[in-house]
């Protein structure tokens, strides 16, 4: 072996000895965070789960399958937020004067409390507190074959996108057709947010993501000018 293949090798075995500290660092917060978490709020999702039983009688959990790991299928789960049988409209993307919300949809979609289950999702090993939104499957279809190594990873509650994006419903408000506005506004940057975040990501990446969505969900007026910063900073340190 030349001493050019000893270096190559070496270099690679860092590189994997590397990755696989992080991600076993990564999962281990993930437990710890999603456990604290759930005890913490339990008695909000108490609260939660009698309302929305309250308010319509149906179920409190929405199961909303999702494309994961592996490009696997699993249900992501979510305090449901629309009425009755929402899911068989076919539409995906929900703008904030969307008829099928409930009076406490509305307002758990605002301060991001339906997300809460998905704790369970990241202590089952389906997501991550940090990693790019899990797509449909009529969305996942259409990704490239770039877009497809977003597949490699944990996706998570949280990521570079999800912050940009925290007004999704006020951004497709108004719009007659929500998926198209989805597809022209959204989608490309988001895809782009989420691929940077698969290029670069790291635990000090992760650890910046978590205080960037604690000051978003605390409204922030300059988080948005924070995360431009962060992602160009991360862009250009790699």
């Amino acid at each position: 072996m030349t001493a050019g293949h000893q270096i190559a090798r070496r270099a690679a075995d860092t590189s994997s000895a590397a990755a696989g500290g992080y991600e076993a660092a990564k999962r281990a917060t993930d437990v710890a965070v999603a456990t604290a978490a759930l005890v913490v709020t339990a008695p909000v999702a108490a609260a939660i789960a009698w309302r929305i039983r309250w308010e319509d009688g149906g179920p409190v959990i929405f199961p909303g399958l999702r494309v994961g790991r592996g490009g696997g299928t699993f249900p992501m789960f979510k305090f449901r937020t629309m009425v009755i049988g929402a899911e068989r409209s076919g539409v995906y993307q929900t703008a904030n004067d969307d008829p099928r919300l409930t009076g406490t949809g509305r307002f758990l979609r605002r301060w991001k409390l339906d997300e809460l289950p998905q704790l369970v999702n990241v202590l089952r090993g389906d997501m991550s507190l940090v990693g790019p939104r899990p797509p449909v499957e009529r969305d996942a279809a259409r990704y490239t074959p770039e877009q497809r190594q977003l597949f490699e990873i944990r996706p998570g509650i949280t990521d570079w996108a999800s912050i940009r994006y925290r007004d999704l419903g006020t951004i497709l408000e108004g719009w007659p057709d929500p998926h198209a506005a989805y597809e022209a506004l959204v989608r490309p940057r988001k895809m782009e947010l989420a691929l940077a975040y698969r290029r670069r990501r790291s635990y000090g990446a992760d650890l910046r993501i978590l205080g960037l969505t604690a000051l978003a969900l605390l409204r922030y007026r300059r988080i948005d000018e924070i995360l431009e910063r962060v992602v160009a900073s991360t862009r250009t340190c790699a």
